[in-house]
């Protein structure tokens, strides 16, 4: 009896395959440099269902011409907010019942796929800066802090690729 080829494979529509609404995740980036990196961290927001996007400090906010080239308009569908001081936004969210999680190697982060989120938990994910990575402060008013293990020569990457790997996995924990 003859076998029957498989279906092909064929690219579907994204539109129809979006997940409905966003998840209790929220994005606090502090001084992030780079235009180009803040309009992916849009992007991935957009993408992962991140409800709100917390800038900081002197990172860039749109309207900006490279925020709009890299987030593809995700800048329109995403909310955000600027406050010059990261601490009041920290202050406000664990208020409000926020887990507040620092992305960054220290001498108290657990590496990403060890940390332990409940589906639902509120949880806002701390990035810093692309030089420097998350301050001192930030890192002490958070509530834990996490890493992405590193195999390769360098001790860190991209801070939007870092931020979609980080992302991901909690969204994934959330539920999403």
């Amino acid at each position: 009896m003859p076998s029957t080829p498989p279906p092909a494979n064929v690219q579907l529509d994204h539109a129809s395959h979006r997940a409905a609404g966003t998840l209790p995740l929220r994005l606090l980036a502090h001084d992030v440099d780079l235009a180009l990196n803040v309009g992916a961290l849009f992007r991935i927001a957009d993408a992962l269902g991140v409800e709100h996007l917390h800038l900081t400090g002197a990172s860039p906010r749109p309207p900006d011409p490279k925020i709009r080239r890299s987030a593809r308009s995700a800048e329109r569908h995403v909310a955000w907010s600027h406050v010059v001081d990261p601490l009041a936004v920290v202050a406000q969210l664990k208020a409000q019942g926020w887990r507040i999680v620092a992305l960054e190697l220290s001498t108290r982060s657990v590496e990403l796929h060890a940390f332990d989120v409940a589906p639902g938990e509120r949880v806002c994910l701390v990035l810093g800066t692309e030089n420097a990575g998350v301050s001192q402060a930030l890192l002490d008013a958070a509530d834990a802090t996490v890493h992405i293990p590193m195999r390769g020569h360098n001790s860190s990457m991209n801070v939007a690729t870092a931020c979609a790997i980080a992302t991901y996995e909690i969204a994934r924990c959330l539920g999403g």
